[in-house]
């Protein structure tokens, strides 16, 4: 498939092709077209893909994943298919001389991994993997918060994710949602967990987890857990931070007032401790669309991969 010469981008923004353009992936092609870079948009569902082409009529739509591999005019690909498909696809994508962008999880085993990645590098191309919470203002911030010393010494984190739906049959909830958590929480704390324990409910399906808790412990003593669930009665996205001087919260749920500084502090009377609560301080953040921020950092990449 070779695109017609008004439908390549202008000079400097790469061509980029989005793979799956369901739930998520619609997103992104929403992104990339608002960037510029959009050139084509690729479903196996034509009726969907009809859609896109009302919405776009300047971009083309195909079917066919082996046009988008098989056409040099493509430097790229942002793949938003089912889990299960992302191993196979990023390989091909990668060895057909694409960068890649791909949504999480990168793949289902940490084996699979580890080849993608080591075959990026091989072929000195791009492999980002989409976790967007690091593109979202909030989080940004209550990295600075730690990284500062402002929370004091943390000591434990919680995470939960929370809704009714939307449930996956590809892969089970902690693949699905927990990511996110994982993904924050490592970046928050800089170290490596040195025992992780998981359990979870099998509900509506005998092979696949709809609910699941995690435990995490890091050598500097600090403790997690992510509590992920599609079997919720209401949504909930929240990430506390518990530090020795202040605890933050961050609520994704909120519309304003995402992130809030509680400056609790804990006395000690007659060998007793004693909770002194304090009003919550609202933290500042910008209001910026996580995805958009993220799509155009890989485009940042494609077009100058040593900055990334």
């Amino acid at each position: 498939m070779s695109l017609p010469p008004d439908a390549r981008s202008s000079i400097g923004v790469p061509n980029v092709a989005v793979i799956g353009s369901g739930y998520w992936g619609a997103n992104l092609v929403r992104n990339f077209h608002g960037l510029g870079a959009l050139r084509v948009v690729c479903d196996r569902d034509a009726a969907r893909l009809k859609t896109f082409r009302e919405t776009y009529p300047e971009c083309p739509v195909t079917t066919s994943f082996e046009e988008i591999l098989a056409d040099d005019t493509i430097p790229a690909v942002a793949i938003a298919t089912p889990a299960e498909m992302h191993e196979d696809m990023v390989r091909r994508a990668l060895l057909a001389g694409k960068d890649v962008f791909v949504e999480k999880p990168l793949c289902l085993s940490s084996q699979a991994g580890e080849q993608l990645v080591a075959l990026a590098e091989s072929r000195g191309q791009i492999l980002m993997v989409g976790h967007i919470l690091w593109y979202h203002p909030a989080v940004l911030k209550l990295k600075e918060l730690v990284d500062s010393g402002e929370l004091g010494r943390l000591q434990y984190i919680y995470s939960n994710r929370l809704s009714l739906g939307k449930i996956r049959r590809e892969e089970n909830i902690l693949w699905s949602f927990a990511p996110h958590d994982l993904s924050v929480i490592l970046g928050l704390l800089d170290e490596m967990p040195d025992a992780v324990q998981a359990q979870g409910g099998n509900y509506l399906h005998e092979r696949i987890a709809d609910v699941t808790v995690s435990l995490l412990s890091f050598p500097s003593g600090v403790k997690a857990h992510i509590f992920v669930s599609w079997l919720h009665p209401f949504k909930e996205q929240k990430l506390i931070l518990v530090g020795d001087r202040q605890m933050a919260v961050f609520n994704d749920v909120e519309k304003t007032d995402k992130l809030l500084v509680y400056p609790h502090s804990i006395d000690w009377k007659n060998n007793i401790p004693t909770p002194n609560k304090a009003e919550a301080r609202v933290i500042p953040v910008e209001t910026s669309e996580p995805l958009r921020s993220e799509c155009s950092h890989f485009l940042k990449c494609i077009e100058t991969p040593i900055a990334c």
